[in-house]
Order: structure tokens, then sequence, then C-alpha cells
């Protein structure tokens, strides 16, 4: 019990501080690194549906972002474009995890989110 409101008290922490302003990359990539973790770990689903929901906010606020590698290059650039195609697949991949948790299917729909890693590790290795 403690551990499940220690952790919606976090979660509502990271998604009030992620809703009230824009936050920069590095902070987009932390929120989506956190609540990442928690959704993997979680046995609530409503824990799980919030953390996925911080998650795809980040995600598109990291897309207004312009990665460090990539600060010399133009806002259309095939890098830019690649960047952000990353993020429109995590968004993807975190809208048919939170389908599956919709439907009450905690396990498929966390199963699903392990997915996550092989994209965030294509993409850190070309942008970070």
């Amino acid at each position: 019990m403690k551990t499940t409101l220690k952790t919606l008290a976090a979660l509502t922490l990271l998604g009030a501080s992620s809703l009230a302003m824009a936050a920069d990359l590095d902070e987009d990539m932390d929120i989506i690194a956190g609540n990442y973790k928690t959704a993997l770990k979680t046995d609530s689903i409503a824990t799980f549906k919030q953390s996925l929901q911080n998650m795809r906010a980040a995600a598109q606020d990291a897309q207004k972002a312009t990665p460090p590698k990539l600060e010399n290059k133009a806002p259309d650039s095939a890098e830019m474009k690649d960047f952000r195609h990353g993020l429109d697949t995590l968004i993807a991949q975190i809208d048919g995890a939170l389908t599956a948790a919709n439907q009450g299917k905690l396990a498929q729909a966390q199963t699903l989110a392990q997915d996550f890693k092989t994209t965030r590790d294509s993409y850190h290795q070309k942008y970070r």
C-alpha cells in the first residue's frame, strides 16, 4: 500500500511538472526513462497508464527540441527528420501499449512496453 501511494505521488509530481512548462530535451528524456521503469515494474493498470501518458507527453515535447549532436543541422535536415521519426515510433509504441492497458491486459501491455528499449537504443546510438 505504501509503495503504491509513493508511486502515485511520484507520478503525479512528474506529470504536473511535465505539464507545467516545456522541458528541455534532457528533462524530457529523464521523464521518459523514469516513467518507463515505473511502467515495467508496476502491477497497477492505473499507474502503468499514467506512466505511459507521462512518457507520451515528454516524447511529444522532445520532438520540438534539437539534440546536441544535431545542433548544427537544419530543422528540415534528414538527421532531424530521423530524430523526430524515432520519437514518432516511440509514441506509436506507447499508444499500442496504452490500448492493451485500456483493455485490462497489463501483462501484454508491459510486454509491448519492453520493445521501447530497442527503439531507445537504436536512436540513442545515432543522436545521443
